[in-house]
């Protein structure tokens, strides 16, 4: 299992269609092939920073199959012209659970 952490920074004035977007492109990650959940923080100190975390089964079923898929054209489409910039993408093994 890992773990896609994208830092997202959002355009002045959109969080709120921002997180409508992604509230309404859930179902698109829940048909994803490998996909085991995503959610979405939002920056304390900066409300325009967002991380969005999806569980993948492996890096294959987020780099290949879905970003090759029309539903990642389609989150794209929903959310894309909200970005402040491209995301920050990167995929993250847990090493440790403490508790």
């Amino acid at each position: 299992m890992v773990i896609e952490s994208a830092e997202l920074l959002i355009k002045e004035g959109m969080v709120a269609e921002f997180e409508a977007g992604v509230r309404q492109a859930t179902p698109l990650f829940q048909r994803a092939r490998g996909c085991h959940g995503m959610w979405l923080e939002r920056g304390v100190e900066n409300p325009r920073a967002y991380r969005l975390l999806v569980r993948w089964a492996t890096v294959e079923d987020h780099n290949v199959h879905f970003r090759g898929s029309e539903d990642f054209q389609e989150w794209r489409r929903l959310v894309g012209h909200c970005f402040d910039g491209a995301p920050n993408v990167s995929h993250l093994e847990t090493v440790l659970e403490g508790f």
